[in-house]
C-alpha cells in the first residue's frame, strides 16, 4: 500500500511544480485544475492513471511519465454523469502517441456504451512525431468514435490550447466547440506555412483564434475570456442537454408563470415591416425568466439559435433578426439554423420558430456561393425532424424563406401568426411591380396607379387571416398571450411520435 500511495502521488504530480508555473504563467490551468472545474466536488473517477507509453528511439524509452499527457474518466455534472478526457500539456506538449489515444478511445467507448456526455478539455500539440504514423492512427480511431456518437451522446469540445493539423477535425465532428480567447487557436495549417506557400504573414489568433472562429468561419460556437468562464458555461450547457438521443432535457422547477401576459410584446415588435427590432428581446419576453443560452451567438448574427426553457422544459429556439440584414437567410445563416435543428432533433429537444423574414439574400456572391445548396440544408434539416415543431410569424414571412423556416407545409405541427402578420410570395410592392407592370406603365400617373395596385394586393391576397383562412396557420394570436399559446400546445406534443420511412440515411445536402 506504501508503494501505491507513491505512485499514485507521482501520477497526480505529474512533471513536477516547474511544469505548472510554466503552464499557469501562459494563463492556463493544468489538466486537473480543469477538471476539478467541470465536475461535482470528490465526484471524477479516473481510468488508467498508470498507464505509460511503450515506445522506443528518439529517447522516448528514457521518459515514460504516468498517463502519458491524458486524463480521462468520469464525475457527475450537477449529480448527473459526464465522461471527460483532459490534454496535460505539462507532457509531450499534450501530444497524442499510441498509449494516449488507446486511453480517449477507451473513454469514448465508456461514454458512447453508457450513454452519456463526452467532454474533451484540448490542449495539445497534435500528433507525437517521435511516434510516426501510429500515432496518426490514434486520431482514425478518435474520428471515427466522434461519428459513431453523432447523435447518440452529446459531445462538447473545450480548446484551452493550440490545436493544429488533423486534430482539429474531432472538435468540428462534436455537437459544441467552445475556445478561450488569446490561449486557444485552431488551424489546419499553421502560420508559418501559411507564410511559405502564400507569403501571408498573420498571427496564430489572427489565423485561428478564438474570435475568428466564432465570429468568421463559424467553427466555434462559444468564446470567453478565461477558462473559468468557459467552463461554467460548458456545465451550464449539459443543464439544458438529456444524457443521450434516448432521454428528454431535464425540465426544472419554474417560478414563472406558464399563463404570463407578455404586454410588452406588442410595443416590440413595429407594425411597419421596414423597421428593425431586437428579436432577442422578443425571445427574452417569452422564455422562463427572460434566460436563454444564445449559441454561435457572434456568426450569422442575422439569424437567432438559443436554448431556452418554457414552463421549465428546454426547447430549441430559432429566429430571425431584422437587426441584421434585415433577418435575411443568406448562406451562413441557413448552415448555422440548419446544424442546430439538427442538433434540437437528435437529443429530442422542442423547436420553436419564430420568422420575421423578407426573404433569401440576394446578389451574385450568394448564388455563386451555392445559397441554392445551403439553404437546402435548412429546409432539409426541418422536413428530417420528428421533435414537436411550432412556429410562429410574427410580422413579414415571404417567398421560399418562409417555406423553408418550418412552415406548415414542410411539416411543422402547429402554426399560429400575429396579427400584423404578412405571408406571400414577395413584398407588395415587389408583387405589383410584376403584375400590374403594364397597368402602372400605361397609366396617366403611374406613382399613383402604382400606389393603388399595391394596396389592391395587399388587401387581396396579404391580409392578417389570407393564410389562416386556407389552413397554413392555425390560428391568428394575441401577441401578449405568446407566451401561454406555446407552453399549452408543447404540452399536447410532449407524447408526439413519428418516425421515419426505413433506410440507412439520408443524403442531406452538402
Amino acid at each position: 500500500m506504501a508503494e501505491l500511495t507513491a505512485v499514485r502521488a507521482r501520477a497526480l504530480a505529474g512533471p513536477g511544480a516547474q511544469a505548472t508555473a510554466a503552464q499557469h504563467a501562459k494563463g492556463k490551468l493544468t489538466a486537473r485544475e480543469r477538471i476539478d472545474l467541470l465536475v461535482d466536488p470528490g465526484s471524477f473517477r479516473e481510468v488508467e492513471q498508470l498507464r505509460r507509453h511503450r515506445a522506443t528511439g528518439f529517447g522516448l524509452e528514457a521518459k515514460r511519465p504516468f498517463t502519458d499527457g491524458v486524463i480521462t474518466g468520469w464525475g457527475t455534472v450537477e449529480g448527473r454523469t459526464v465522461f471527460v478526457y483532459a490534454h496535460d500539456f505539462r507532457i509531450f506538449g499534450g501530444a497524442l502517441g499510441e498509449a494516449h489515444a488507446t486511453k480517449i478511445h477507451k473513454i469514448m467507448d465508456m461514454a458512447i456504451a453508457a450513454g452519456a456526455p463526452l467532454v474533451s478539455l484540448n490542449d495539445g500539440a497534435g500528433a507525437r512525431i517521435q511516434e510516426g504514423v501510429t500515432a496518426l492512427a490514434g486520431y482514425g480511431g478518435i474520428f471515427r468514435r466522434n461519428t459513431a456518437a453523432s447523435g447518440v451522446i452529446p459531445q462538447i469540445s473545450v480548446m484551452l490550447g493550440p490545436c493544429a493539423g488533423g486534430a482539429a477535425y474531432s472538435p468540428a465532428l462534436t455537437d459544441f466547440v467552445f475556445m478561450v480567447r488569446e490561449t486557444s487557436q485552431m488551424f489546419i495549417t499553421g502560420p508559418d506555412v501559411v507564410k511559405a506557400v502564400t507569403g501571408e504573414e498573420i498571427s496564430q489568433n489572427g489565423l485561428g483564434g478564438a474570435d475568428v472562429h466564432a465570429e468568421t468561419s463559424g467553427v466555434c460556437h462559444f468564446a470567453y475570456d478565461d477558462e473559468e468562464t468557459c467552463i461554467a458555461e460548458v456545465r451550464h450547457l449539459l443543464s439544458l442537454l438529456p444524457q443521450n438521443n434516448r432521454e428528454n432535457p431535464p425540465r426544472v422547477d419554474s417560478s414563472d408563470p406558464a399563463d404570463r401576459r407578455g404586454e410588452a410584446l406588442i410595443d416590440l415588435v413595429p407594425v411597419d415591416g421596414r423597421r428593425p427590432y431586437d428579436m432577442a428581446r422578443v425571445i427574452e419576453e417569452i422564455v422562463d425568466d427572460g434566460e436563454y443560452l444564445e449559441v454561435h451567438e457572434g456568426w450569422a448574427r442575422n439569424v437567432i439559435c438559443a436554448l431556452a426553457r418554457l414552463d421549465g422544459h428546454v426547447v430549441g429556439v430559432v429566429a430571425n433578426q431584422p437587426q441584421t440584414l434585415a433577418g435575411v437567410l443568406d448562406i451562413e445563416a441557413s448552415e448555422k439554423a440548419a446544424r442546430f435543428v439538427q442538433m434540437c432533433d437528435a437529443f429530442n429537444i422542442p423547436l420553436v420558430t419564430l420568422l420575421d423574414v423578407p426573404g433569401f439574400l440576394p446578389g451574385v456572391d450568394q448564388e455563386h456561393g451555392g445559397i441554392i445548396r445551403h439553404g437546402a440544408k435548412l429546409l432539409y434539416a426541418y422536413c428530417n425532424a420528428t421533435v414537436p415543431r411550432i412556429s410562429l410569424v410574427l410580422r413579414k414571412a415571404y417567398g421560399g424563406a418562409y417555406i423553408v423556416m418550418d412552415s406548415r407545409s414542410i411539416g411543422a405541427d402547429l402554426a399560429y401568426a400575429w396579427p400584423h402578420n404578412e405571408i406571400a410570395v414577395m413584398g407588395a410592392e415587389g408583387a405589383a411591380n410584376v403584375i400590374f407592370r403594364r397597368q402602372i406603365a400605361e397609366a396617366a400617373d403611374p406613382e399613383a396607379m402604382r400606389d393603388r395596385m399595391v394596396e389592391e394586393y395587399r388587401s387581396e391576397l396579404m391580409h392578417p387571416y389570407y393564410a389562416a383562412e386556407r389552413g397554413l396557420v392555425d390560428d391568428v394570436i394575441d401577441p401578449a398571450d405568446t407566451r401561454a399559446v406555446l407552453i399549452t400546445s408543447l404540452a399536447m406534443l410532449r407524447t408526439k411520435h413519428a418516425d421515419l420511412p426505413s433506410r440507412k440515411h439520408g443524403n442531406a445536402p452538402q
